[in-house]
Formats: C-alpha cells, sequence, structure tokens
C-alpha cells in the first residue's frame, strides 16, 4: 500500500490546524453545516451532471484503489518478464502454461496464454495495445471527474458566500450580527477552495499518476511478451525493460548469463 495520498492529506490539514490554533482562531467556526452541504454537495451534482452516471459511478468506485496507491510498480514487472524469458529459452513456449497461477495480474496472465496458445506476433500486439488503450481510456475518465470538482468547487463557494451576504444586507438592521453573519459567509469560499485543493485535485493527479504507472506497466509487459515470442535472450530483454521504465529498480542486478536455448546440449 502507497501512503503517499493520506499522508499528504493529512499533512495539508494538519498544517491549516495548526494555523488556526497559532491565530487563536475557533476551529468549530470553520465547520459550519450550510456551507458545507452547499459547497460539497452542490460540486457533486454538478460533476455527475458534466459525466455519464457510469462515469460517476466508476470514478467514486476507484477511490479505495486511489488511496491503496499502484497494485504494482511498472519495475517490479521486469524480473517476472525475464523468468518468463529464461523457461521459454529452456522449457519452450508452452511451458509458460505453468506460470499462468502466480502471473502478477490479469493482464500478464491473459498475455502469457495467448503467447503459450502460439498466437501470431501481430494479432498477440494488436490484442495487448487494444487493451491498454481501453484500460487508460478508464483510468482516465476517473482523473477528469474528479479534476473537475475542483474546478467547479471554488466558483461554487463563492455563489455560497453571495447567498449568504444577500442575507447579510437583508439584517443591516441588525449591527451587533453583521460581524458573525459576514464570516459565517466567507465560509463557503473557503471550503470551495479547501475541498478543491485538499481533496479533489490532489485525487485527480494521484489518479492521474497511477494511471500513468499503470499504462507504462501494460506496455512493458506488451513489449516483454513479444520480445520472448520473437526468441530474445532474457538477458538483452531485461536490459531493454530497464531502458523504457522511468521507475528503474533500487538496486541494479548483475547480469545474468543467457540459458541455452531449449533442446540444447550443456557443454
Amino acid at each position: 500500500m502507497d501512503i503517499a495520498f493520506i499522508l499528504g492529506v493529512v499533512a495539508a490539514f494538519g498544517a491549516l490546524y495548526a494555523m488556526i490554533t497559532m491565530e487563536g482562531a475557533s476551529l468549530s467556526a470553520l465547520f459550519l453545516p450550510a456551507p458545507m452541504i452547499l459547497v460539497l454537495g452542490s460540486t457533486i451534482g454538478v460533476g455527475i451532471a458534466s459525466h455519464t452516471l457510469r462515469d460517476a459511478i466508476t470514478a467514486f468506485g476507484s477511490l479505495g484503489r486511489m488511496v491503496r496507491g499502484p497494485r504494482s510498480t511498472p519495475a517490479a514487472v521486469i524480473p517476472v518478464l525475464v523468468g518468463y524469458a529464461e523457461k521459454a529459452r529452456t522449457d519452450g513456449l508452452l511451458r509458460l502454461e505453468e506460470e499462468l497461477d502466480t502471473a502478477p495480474d490479469d493482464y500478464t496472465r491473459r498475455a502469457v496464454q495467448a503467447l503459450a496458445d502460439g498466437v501470431d506476433a501481430e494479432d498477440l500486439r494488436t490484442l495487448m495495445l487494444d487493451e491498454i488503450d481501453s484500460e487508460s481510456a478508464r483510468n482516465r475518465v476517473s482523473a477528469k471527474f474528479f479534476a473537475s470538482l475542483g474546478g467547479y468547487a471554488p466558483t461554487i463557494g463563492i455563489v455560497g458566500t453571495v447567498v449568504s451576504l444577500t442575507h447579510v444586507l437583508e439584517n443591516l438592521s441588525k449591527p451587533d450580527e453583521l460581524g458573525h453573519m459576514i464570516a459565517a459567509a466567507f465560509v463557503a469560499t473557503l471550503w470551495g477552495l479547501l475541498s478543491a485543493n485538499f481533496i479533489w485535485n490532489p485525487i485527480a493527479g494521484r489518479l492521474n499518476r497511477m494511471a500513468t504507472l499503470e499504462q507504462e506497466r501494460m506496455t512493458l509487459v506488451c513489449e516483454g511478451i513479444l520480445a520472448i515470442q520473437a526468441g530474445s535472450p532474457p538477458r538483452l530483454l531485461e536490459e531493454r525493460l530497464l531502458a523504457m521504465t522511468t521507475s528503474p529498480p533500487a538496486k541494479k542486478k548483475q547480469p545474468r548469463p543467457d540459458p541455452a536455448p531449449a533442446g540444447e546440449d550443456a557443454a
């Protein structure tokens, strides 16, 4: 589990709490139900209105995955692919079926199954690239949904402030209450800016980053499987995949000797 999102949000709200405490302000003054309901409820409402219902359900369904972090880093799949290449080189492609149960994800499992089944290289490439495109599109939809919430929230906060100030102008005959009413009016703007920059935009940014990592990981699997099918030596495959990834392993492995091809007698 990647806790960067949790740490970041806690740090952001912690800094806000520290400022409020140092200023001697009342924390309860910021948690007024009316502006919070308007800003949060209306932001989510217009966000859903600007997308399809399926988009909204998909986006909210991705929150758990967003908090947990990516299933696997691109670099983590490289040793798996190199292991497949070594097995294919010594035992043949058909023996890769033995690795299906331990495949790190469904995409890799399907790719290995197609490889073991002898699917044509061009058809295999098309199949894997199409799945990368569709998965990337789904991931981007969730990120765009929360990015739109981040765009709407500040404006809706201003709407709440205008509505509250209208109520203030209706009560100019009560000067003793004006200060409290004006302060409450600006809480809506605060929550608009706060929710956009402390919640919605960080969620969108993290989903975008996870989508990029997922696409990179799937691309490595695609290129690795195609290279295995073409008979690429494991060491060459490892060097090529390491050159492609933006998140290389912390430790560099010593180059390993390539195993002898299947059917070739040991020296």
